[in-house]
């Protein structure tokens, strides 16, 4: 088979082409704006938007910021901000507050120094900060409950029908705490019951003791982020020191839902390609002397 040759004049059209179609994808990357990745989101979603929500929108910056890449974080704290900015990614996605309160309140905070400290670096470096809470619980499957079970290896282990309770292979109470404190990176885990109890069914807890109280009787292990310890604590150890075969195991506001966070990530991968897009860790930062 005879090889073709290109003349110059064929050779020259080609990398012309080529040129062009890389300048395109460079002005199209740069025209990207934080709100055309939202509105990207909102399309993707699958389910309504909520207009009224307070949480999912900006922190800082705003729509009309052009985005040089792309942090989607469990919290926007000010470590994740400045990682972010050192790896050229001006629009942070934070599922949760960035100013310590549920609605992000800024007249509490206003005359605060560490408030007006963060505030300053996110202006400074264009720093677009957009919280994604309500909607990405709303997606079906809940996009932080799938991360987590990705995590965890768990997803087989998931019953039909209820995305807080898995039956997985028996084994006990302390071999689950290390599992989680191995596979969610946390060192702040902590465990009510006999390491030595035998578990199978396993739930996920609530936040307030009227979720707790209600899933307990129905699993081995319930697994509770964000507890509070002055009811739902106290009311699992006094259900473990009255003799039922029971435990508890309290892990941290991050370790439930850092996953989720990851998972994201990859799901807006897959509609935003003109910038990079990757998780950025909040990371526990308690621990344990």
């Amino acid at each position: 088979m005879q090889s073709q040759k290109l003349s110059r004049r064929e050779f020259g059209a080609m990398l012309g082409a080529s040129i062009a179609a890389l300048a395109t994808t460079e002005v199209r990357a740069a025209d990207l704006s934080a709100g055309d990745v939202v509105d990207r989101i909102r399309r993707n979603l699958g389910v309504p938007w909520n207009e009224k929500t307070y949480r999912d929108t900006f922190k800082t910056g705003g729509p009309d910021i052009k985005v040089t890449g792309i942090a989607t974080t469990f919290m926007s704290t000010l470590d994740v901000l400045q990682r972010a900015h050192a790896a050229g990614l001006n629009m942070i996605i934070t599922h949760e507050p960035t100013f310590w309160s549920d609605a992000d309140l800024v007249q509490p905070v206003a005359n605060d120094r560490l408030y007006k400290l963060k505030l300053d670096f996110a202006n400074r470096n264009n720093l677009a900060v957009w919280r994604f809470h309500d909607h990405w619980h709303a997606r079906r499957p809940d996009g932080i409950f799938e991360g987590w079970n990705r995590a965890l290896g768990w997803e087989k282990y998931l019953q039909p029908g209820d995305a807080r309770r898995w039956v997985i292979p028996p084994t006990t109470l302390g071999a689950v705490a290390r599992h989680l404190a191995t596979s969610l990176k946390s060192r702040s885990i902590r465990v009510i019951g006999d390491p030595a109890l035998a578990v199978t069914r396993v739930g996920r807890g609530a936040h307030i003791i009227a979720g707790n109280m209600k899933a307990l009787p129905d699993v081995d292990l319930l697994i509770v982020s964000e507890a509070r310890e002055w009811d739902s604590a106290e009311y699992i150890r006094d259900t473990v020191l009255s003799g039922q075969k029971k435990g508890a195991i309290i892990i941290a506001h991050e370790a439930g839902e850092e996953a989720g966070m990851d998972n994201c990530a990859k799901w807006v991968q897959g509609f935003v390609n003109e910038v990079p897009v990757q998780f950025v860790e909040t990371r526990d930062q308690m621990w344990i002397p």
